[in-house]
């Protein structure tokens, strides 16, 4: 029997190397160990600045420990706004950085007030915040972040957005619609962002959206390294898309997952966040199916998909998404017993209440900060190329 091969450019993923501003020491640190949970499967958060604060293994460092960094060594300053503060902290760690100081608070009427607590002037910024649930407090949130530092004189002003919400409006389906991807966009360059970071868009056309550059980061490396370390025998494995639109995707794992076979299932939707499974396209019977898609809503496809592939044969399950939306009824849908394991990263937080025993939570915080350094360095350095990052 043999296991699980990855190619050469997926194995480079597990040797990002964290760069101390002002020094010459690279420190090696492991990509995707999934954090570690307790207490009936939350995940535990790192703590930064008490006595008793923990890190994942992949984020603790005996260089940190004995060697502070001056933050003003460098002129990259990078700070979170309120949708994501966790993920923020943990791509900071990561850097070797501290989260900027910022001061965010709401009115009573509900108007957002935005004013940072230190200097930008000539800095390269960076401004962590995923337009997630609720999304329109998180997107305006964004933009008066972005308008604070274009007034206050940074030099150059990075949107670091790990889940982009509106993504999925890039298109008209119908007569008389909006696409809201492109109004964002625009919203995005006109509040004055310099450049967009974002993990796994919708559709790679939403980058055309933006009259800016666009660094577009995949999170497969990291789902991909935590499937690795599972004892799946490689022969039983197939690789299943939720729908034809995701076949791309899908093509893409099954390849680096020792080019397994492929399957599709072939859905026909009949309104927004209602779909209905027609047929499966492709062999499960005995295998272990992987299903992946790039978000679960409502988890409406990827269950009914999962429960058309158990009556083909399939004999276990395994959902992968990167971004975990998980509108309701989600949670019961996804903990109902079709799926082995729900397979997510932390683009988007989840609440305390949406956690349930098959839900696995891998951090894309090294593959951000790296993706950071390397765009403020102009990709310098002569390290591993942007391939290995997954970056387009």
């Amino acid at each position: 029997m043999t296991s699980l091969a990855f190619s050469a450019s997926l194995v480079a993923t597990n040797k990002f190397r964290r760069r101390l501003p002002s020094r010459n020491t690279l420190v090696r640190c492991k990509l995707t160990e999934p954090l570690k949970f307790k207490d009936n499967g939350r995940p535990s958060i790192p703590i930064l600045g008490g006595e008793q604060a923990t890190f994942p293994s992949f984020l603790a460092s005996n260089y940190l420990e004995t060697n502070a960094i001056n933050k003003n060594d460098t002129r990259l300053r990078i700070f979170s706004g309120t949708a994501n503060p966790a993920l923020s902290q943990e791509i900071a760690c990561y850097m070797g950085l501290e989260l900027g100081k910022i001061k965010i608070k709401r009115f009573a009427d509900g108007e957002i007030y935005v004013q940072l607590q230190e200097s930008v002037r000539g800095c390269d910024v960076y401004l962590v915040q995923p337009t997630c649930p609720p999304a329109n407090e998180n997107l305006m949130e964004l933009l008066i972040m972005i308008d604070a530092c274009r007034r206050a004189s940074a030099k150059n002003i990075t949107a670091v957005i790990p889940y982009f919400g509106y993504a999925r409006a890039d298109r008209k389906t119908q007569g008389r619609e909006s696409i809201a991807a492109k109004l964002v966009a625009n919203l995005i360059t006109e509040a004055g962002a310099d450049r967009v970071l974002a993990c796994d868009l919708h559709s790679g056309q939403s980058m055309g959206y933006f009259d800016i550059p666009v660094d577009h980061v995949h999170g497969q490396p990291v789902i991909l390294d935590y499937l690795a370390s599972k004892t799946i025998c490689s022969d039983d494995l197939v690789v299943v898309s939720p729908d034809v639109g995701g076949v791309a995707r899908a093509r893409a794992f099954a390849k680096k997952l020792s080019d397994a076979p492929l399957a599709i299932v072939d859905k026909r939707r009949h309104g927004h966040n209602v779909a209905e499974v027609m047929n499966l396209i492709g062999d499960v019977r005995g295998k272990v199916a992987v299903m992946v898609d790039d978000m679960i809503d409502t988890a409406g496809t990827i269950s009914k998909g999962a429960a058309l592939l158990h009556q083909e044969g399939a004999r276990e399950v395994f959902a992968c998404s990167t971004h975990a939306v998980f509108s309701p009824p989600a949670i019961e849908r996804l903990s109902s017993g079709l799926f082995q394991e729900v397979i997510i990263t932390n683009t988007i937080p989840v609440s305390e209440q949406n956690y349930f025993p098959q839900l696995t939570v891998l951090s894309v915080a090294n593959l951000l900060g790296e993706t950071i350094w390397r765009v403020h360095d102009d990709c310098s350095g002569g390290i591993e190329p942007y391939s290995s990052l997954g970056i387009d």
